[in-house]
């Protein structure tokens, strides 16, 4: 009848992929995998980075002892600009956070005295972490709409660095 091919060129094409997801699947062929061939895809941005490329390390993470004053713990979290402060008790390990939005609270409930009160009887306890190994995608899943700075602490609980949100969407993750 001298006309084009319609519905054959679309089974073809539609064979054609299953069996490549076939092998695929065969093969074990996984996302890991498939960013390492496509680095510069949405995939493959996303599995290329973890949370030790992207954050903060050594004297620009925050730090205050749980014994320094709100204002030691201010004039620390205004000169590293993370909007967070990590609190340590005397052995170094972590014990907490305070964050901008701790200071709003401790400030409705304390005035004037805030200045005066300690960073341990302000923090929050109990901070979330992440691990320096995890991908910069699993922490900003843990920080959406909670959080801007995660933690990350090394073997002996010891703060070894921060990430903010910000460093994840710099580096176009999402």
């Amino acid at each position: 009848m001298n006309l084009a091919p319609t519905s054959s060129t679309t089974a073809a094409l539609a064979m054609g992929d299953a069996v490549a997801m076939a092998l695929l699947d065969l093969r074990g062929f996984g996302p890991d995998d498939y960013a390492a061939l496509h680095p510069r895809g949405s995939l493959g941005w996303k599995a290329l980075f973890k949370v030790v490329d992207l954050m903060h390390t050594g004297p620009s993470v925050p730090l205050v002892s749980e014994q320094a004053t709100m204002k030691e713990a201010i004039e620390e979290m205004s000169g590293k600009g993370l909007g967070m402060t990590t609190v340590v008790d005397a052995g170094g390990r972590l014990a907490g956070v305070i964050t901008d939005g701790d200071l709003r609270r401790q400030q409705l409930a304390h005035g004037a005295a805030l200045l005066e009160r300690r960073a341990g009887e302000c923090m929050t306890r109990g901070p979330k972490v992440i691990e320096s190994d995890e991908l910069a995608a699993k922490a900003l899943a843990m920080m959406e709409g909670r959080m801007t700075s995660l933690v990350i602490v090394d073997g002996a609980g010891r703060p070894a660095g921060v990430i903010h949100l910000h460093d994840i969407l710099r580096a176009k993750i999402v």
